[in-house]
C-alpha cells in the first residue's frame, strides 16, 4: 500500500515536471530552431531562466514603463497644434524686431524667415515669420502677435495624435522584447551559422527600433511645442530709396570699369583666335583670290562671241 502511494506521487510530480517543460518550451515562440542547435544543458538553463518566477527581466521592466506610457497617454489628449496670422503693419521692421522679443520671452525658437522689400512705389514692404513656442504658451503668444498689428487673418488647427502615439510605443515594446530575446539566443549560440543568423535579425530589429524610436520622438516634439506661421504687410505702399550721388557715380564708374576690362579681354582673346587659325585663314583668303582671278579673265571669252554678232548684223 506504501508503494503504490510512492508510485503515484512520483507519476503526478513528473507529470508536473513534464507541463512545466512543455510550458516553458511554448513560451518562447519563433525561436524553436535555433534552440535545437544549442547544447542540451544550456537550453535547460535558458527555459529556467524563462520560467523563474519573481525574476523581473529587462524585457518585462520595458513592457511596463511601455504601459505606463500608454495609459498617461489615453488619459490626456496629444495634439499637435499649428497657428497661422496675418497682420497689416505701420512698419515692417519695427514689427521683425518686436516678434524677435516676444519669441525670446515665451521661451520661442525663430525657424523661418522671408522678407520682400518693396522694388516699386505700388509694392508693399512684407515679411514671412515662422516659429514654434510651447503648447500652454500659444494662446499668450497669439495674443502678443496680435497686438503688433490690425488682424487680417487667424485661424488654428488641431490634430490628435494620441492613438498614433500608442500605437508607436506598442510597437515598439514588441520590439525591444524582440531584441532581449535574440540577444539572450545570441549569448548562448553554439555553431557560427546561428551566431551569424541570430545576428542579423537583430540587426534588422534595432534597425527598426531606432526608426520607430525617431517617428516617436518627432511626433512627441510637435506635441510639445506649437507651430506659427506670421506673415507681415505694410500698411502703405513703400517707395524705393533712392541712393545717394556720390555712391551712383561710384556704381557708375565701377560699371564702366569693369565694362572696359572685360571688353579689352574680349579684343585679346579674339585677337589670339586669328593668330591660332591664320593659317586657315591666308588658305581661305587665296582661294577667294584664285576665283576672284579666274572669273575676270573668263569674262572676255565670255562676250567675245556676242560682240562679232552685233559686228556682223551693223
Amino acid at each position: 500500500m506504501y508503494s503504490q502511494v510512492i508510485r503515484k506521487s512520483t507519476l503526478v510530480l513528473s507529470l508536473l515536471a513534464g507541463g512545466v517543460i512543455f510550458t516553458s518550451c511554448a513560451s518562447v515562440p519563433g525561436s524553436e530552431s535555433t534552440n535545437q542547435a544549442l547544447p542540451k544543458a544550456q537550453l535547460n538553463n535558458q527555459m529556467a531562466d524563462t520560467a523563474a518566477p519573481g525574476a523581473p527581466t529587462e524585457a518585462s521592466e520595458t513592457s511596463f514603463t511601455t504601459a505606463q506610457a500608454a495609459q498617461v497617454t489615453r488619459s490626456r489628449p496629444q495634439l499637435i497644434k499649428k497657428a497661422a496670422i496675418a497682420l497689416i503693419v505701420n512698419s515692417v521692421d519695427k514689427s521683425i524686431d518686436a516678434v524677435s522679443q516676444i519669441i525670446r520671452q515665451q521661451q520661442g525658437d525663430l525657424i523661418r524667415l522671408e522678407e520682400q522689400q518693396p522694388k516699386n512705389e505700388s509694392a508693399r514692404h512684407t515679411a514671412m515669420i515662422q516659429l514654434r513656442v510651447p503648447q500652454n504658451l500659444l494662446e499668450p503668444t497669439l495674443e502678443k502677435l496680435t497686438k503688433l498689428g490690425s488682424v487680417e487673418s487667424r485661424n488654428i488647427t488641431t490634430v490628435d495624435v494620441g492613438d498614433q502615439i500608442v500605437d508607436i510605443q506598442a510597437r515598439l515594446s514588441n520590439l525591444r522584447r524582440t531584441e532581449s530575446n535574440l540577444q539572450k539566443i545570441l549569448d548562448r549560440a553554439a555553431s557560427v551559422r546561428d551566431v551569424l543568423s541570430v545576428a542579423k535579425e537583430l540587426s534588422n530589429v534595432r534597425q527598426s527600433i531606432e526608426q520607430i524610436d525617431a517617428q516617436l520622438k518627432n511626433l512627441q516634439n510637435q506635441v510639445t511645442y506649437s507651430t506659427i506661421t506670421l506673415n507681415l504687410e505694410a500698411a502703405v505702399s513703400g517707395s524705393v530709396p533712392q541712393r545717394a550721388f556720390g555712391s551712383q557715380m561710384q556704381s557708375a564708374w565701377n560699371n564702366s570699369t569693369r565694362s572696359l576690362a572685360e571688353f579689352s579681354v574680349g579684343l585679346m582673346k579674339l585677337s589670339i583666335w586669328l593668330i591660332v587659325y591664320s593659317p586657315y585663314l591666308l588658305i581661305l583668303a587665296a582661294v577667294i583670290y584664285g576665283l576672284t582671278r579666274w572669273r575676270r579673265n573668263a569674262q572676255p571669252v565670255a562676250s567675245t562671241p556676242e560682240s562679232g554678232n552685233s559686228d556682223r548684223f551693223s
